[in-house]
């Protein structure tokens, strides 16, 4: 009877020990496989009375495997691992060795039993030694809660190299679609970049804008760009980003005027496969793709007020989520907007954001219009017909003074983009060595005046003018008062009832 009883308790203490090891995986979450079989060790010592667990993983001669070792009754350490480990080792290395020998005792005095389970079906993974100085070390339970425990690391190892695999897969599409969409971007960027696209002036108004630049460029300010319709907004925020310390970085552009409303936000912050009809793959938003460089939105004022209070928060927290994803994704990107709406009066009006503006409107820049600055239509003018000319095979060398004074004479509504597009097409027309521009397309800034401005917008654009030519000198028998033969108080009155303000 007592027998029988012994051998119940013995047959649940075996079972016990059974549930103890199918329960391991749950404890394993999270764990690398040197700290997944420390732990196993640990359990093995305790559960079967050993006087020390060795464990080898990535056993191999092309490559450093890792020592794991505990000791009974002391902690192990590195050294305890390598020392036993170099004592096993003839054993292990036998092709046809038995699964449990005897040994001289690595950890101490005598010889002691050593049982071994291989962490698969080969020995390339590793291995897992059980000793004891016990006579009867192994048992037949012993042995089966041996293999059972080896069993489930096995599994777990082999879930964690899927896992990293897949991990890896993940990882590796997530930057071949991302190289993708930075070289699809690029190669567009290139197609459209304009050749020689330098500002080109030397009028006052440009180079203050010019000094402002170069002030700002070495910060991480957000800078807005506000000016009329092809004054060069672009080039200003390139202009930002060569002089910047992120010029080795992307310098992404996006106008989102030319983006449909319902896909802005996807252009932005980029989508999942899913997130919406039509959206078949992941896409990079435009912020992911400028990290640790620059974005420039161009006509920033056409972004509607649902998507401001996330370009909001990129700014303030550096942080957004793809459209279809929770995962939030952190950038460094320095901003640059531009805008030929008046954002002031859209505030006012409540189609823009005021917090969105300020936050825009850290370091504001005009960008001054061609009428503004005349005396640059020459320099304009050359620069855009050898351009041209290059690029249409024409040999042109002469620029007639008529020519010249004709478009230093138009007001240019379209300012610098319309003086590139004129010039274009006379190149285009040209048929021999001067540039024959087709005159009667330009109207006369005088008949511009009469026809088509108040008598307000005459005197603003006399005063800009003289102005321009005195540096924004005022006083002084040099200044802009003299010129224009008033009182240096009458100018000042009569610029302040125009809104005249001296660019910064």
């Amino acid at each position: 009877m007592k027998d029988g009883s012994e051998s119940i308790r013995n047959l649940q203490g075996c079972i016990n020990d059974l549930l103890s090891l199918l329960a391991l995986p749950a404890i394993w979450s999270d764990t690398d496989a040197a700290q997944m079989l420390g732990m196993l060790l640990d359990v093995l010592v305790r559960m079967l009375c050993l006087d020390f667990a060795y464990a080898r993983l990535n056993v191999s001669q092309d490559r450093a495997h890792t020592e794991i070792c505990r000791i009974a009754e002391r902690p192990g350490t590195p050294n305890d691992a390598g020392r036993i480990g170099r004592a096993l080792q003839p054993w292990l290395e036998g092709v046809d060795s038995a699964s449990t020998t005897a040994l001289p005792n690595p950890a101490g005095l005598g010889e002691i039993a050593i049982a071994r389970a291989w962490l698969g079906l080969g020995r390339e993974r590793g291995v897992i030694v059980a000793a004891s100085t016990r006579a009867d070390f192994p048992t037949d339970i012993e042995l089966l809660l041996l293999k059972t425990a080896v069993n489930q690391a096995i599994i777990e190892l082999q879930r964690g190299e899927v896992l990293a695999a897949c991990t890896r897969t993940a990882a590796a599409e997530q930057t071949k679609n991302q190289l993708l969409t930075e070289n699809t971007y690029l190669r567009q960027q290139l197609q459209f970049e304009e050749p020689n696209s330098d500002i080109i002036g030397r009028s006052q108004s440009l180079q203050n804008v010019l000094l402002l630049v170069s002030l700002v460029a070495p910060t991480k300010a957000c800078v807005l760009i506000q000016g009329e319709t092809g004054t060069g907004k672009e080039l200003i925020a390139r202009a930002l980003h060569r002089l910047s310390n992120r010029k080795e970085q992307s310098f992404v552009k996006l106008n989102c005027a030319a983006i449909p409303t319902g896909l802005l936000e996807a252009e932005l912050f980029g989508h999942e496969k899913g997130a919406f009809t039509g959206a078949v793959g992941q896409r990079i938003g435009r912020f992911e793709l400028a990290h640790r460089g620059t974005i420039f939105l161009d006509e920033v004022g056409e972004i509607p007020l649902e998507l401001q209070a996330k370009l909001l928060r990129v700014l303030q927290e550096q942080e957004f989520e793809r459209l279809g994803s929770s995962r939030t994704i952190r950038v460094d990107v320095r901003l640059v907007a531009a805008s030929n709406r008046n954002l002031v009066q859209m505030v006012q009006e409540g189609q823009f954001r005021s917090d969105l503006f300020y936050r825009l409107n850290v370091f504001p820049i005009s960008a001054p219009p061609l009428r503004d600055r005349t005396e640059d239509i020459p320099l304009l003018v050359r620069h855009f017909t050898d351009r041209f000319a290059r690029e249409y095979n024409k040999p042109i060398t002469t620029i007639t003074e008529k020519t010249m004074n004709a478009l230093c004479r138009y007001h240019w509504p379209g300012n610098v983009r319309e003086l590139a597009n004129l010039i274009e097409r006379g190149v285009i027309l040209s048929q021999g060595t001067t540039l024959e521009i087709p005159l009667f397309e330009l109207k006369p800034s005088n008949e511009i005046l009469t026809d088509e401005l108040s008598l307000s917008d005459f005197e603003r654009i006399h005063i800009l003018r003289a102005l321009n030519e005195c540096g924004w000198v005022i006083a002084g028998s040099s200044g802009a008062a003299a010129k224009l033969g008033m009182k240096r108080t009458s100018l000042q009155y009569k610029m302040q009832k125009l809104g005249i303000i001296r660019p910064c």
